[in-house]
């Protein structure tokens, strides 16, 4: 159901990338789940481990403007009335290149009405001792600026269940979104209930919050972790591009899937950029954008 399977694997790290998104369909290191995927039978469940590009998270009523012109896109998320997660989560990817530990998957986004720009996008995914690596490319082939935004949609698993989990989300912002979750304004985060800078407990926080202002370490990145009392941790990391991250402990995930594993989305943009612009990348004809993020896990 999500097409080709492509597997790569190195130092006891296997993942599966598929045809349907580009995207993974599962992570596991010495046998131990990382991500909450899905099976090869599945229709990928809750956008898990999938690309959102050319923008992530949601474009209220599909309508921005952008150039001088203003553009309609399909409602994907009808009862919000927005558009969701950009448009190359159900196209086919090609394999374009691979070894036993990495596969680059390729993608000819063509244009359309609400979304007048071809792109090329890639991703190369890559396995070893010290984790996964995602290494993503956006390619203009239009012949006007395009607007660009990438999340990526990984659900992160340990033993037991996040309540009893430890999250560390290095954030100075939170954004505020009304009920269609679409931004409202923003807010320091510190002192809230949405406050993991410390790692705490999950306990019972319910999040699907975008938080920004990100404290990097030395080598750039921002890191998210995820930890339990017996000193299991996963860690997902961003490079600069990604100013954003999401995180979502999937309470409104349909059964078996409700809040059993938690999303670390990381995002270049936050939701609703086409239209408000905020942190919206701009490819400029024959330009290429280049990103990543990974995961590393306790040895």
């Amino acid at each position: 159901m999500s097409g080709e399977q492509w597997g790569i694997e190195a130092g006891g790290h296997r993942a599966t990338i598929v045809e349907v998104g580009g995207g993974i369909r599962e992570y596991a290191v010495d046998g131990v789940d990382v991500l909450d995927g899905y099976s090869a039978d599945q229709i990928c469940p809750g956008g898990a481990g999938a690309q959102l590009a050319p923008w992530p998270n949601r474009t209220g009523d599909g309508r921005y403007a952008f150039g001088g012109a203003e553009y309609q896109l399909a409602l994907s998320e009808p009862a919000k009335g927005n558009a969701i997660h950009g448009l190359v989560r159900w196209l086919p990817w090609r394999r374009i290149a691979g070894t036993p530990d990495s596969v680059t998957v390729a993608c000819a986004l063509p244009a359309h009405p609400g979304y007048p720009w071809p792109l090329s996008l890639t991703a190369r995914w890559t396995v070893s001792a010290h984790g996964l690596r995602v290494e993503h490319t956006a390619t203009n082939l239009g012949d006007t600026p395009a607007p660009y935004g990438l999340g990526c949609h990984p659900y992160l698993t340990l033993p037991g269940r996040p309540d009893d989990w430890t999250l560390h989300v290095p954030a100075r912002t939170v954004l505020r979104t009304d009920e269609r979750s679409l931004p409202v304004g923003e807010d320091p985060v510190a002192g809230t209930d949405l406050d993991f800078g410390s790692p705490r407990p999950i306990g019972a926080t319910v999040l699907d919050t975008a938080y920004t202002d990100l404290v990097r370490g030395d080598a750039g990145t921002a890191d998210v972790i995820l930890s339990t009392v017996d000193g299991r941790w996963v860690t997902l990391w961003a490079d600069e591009t990604f100013r954003w991250v999401q995180v979502f402990t999937a309470d409104t995930a349909k059964a078996p899937r409700t809040r059993r594993s938690v999303a670390v989305e990381p995002m270049t943009c936050p939701p609703d950029a086409l239209r408000t612009g905020r942190d919206l990348i701009t490819v400029e004809p024959g330009e290429t954008w280049r990103g990543a993020w990974g995961l590393r896990v306790a040895p």
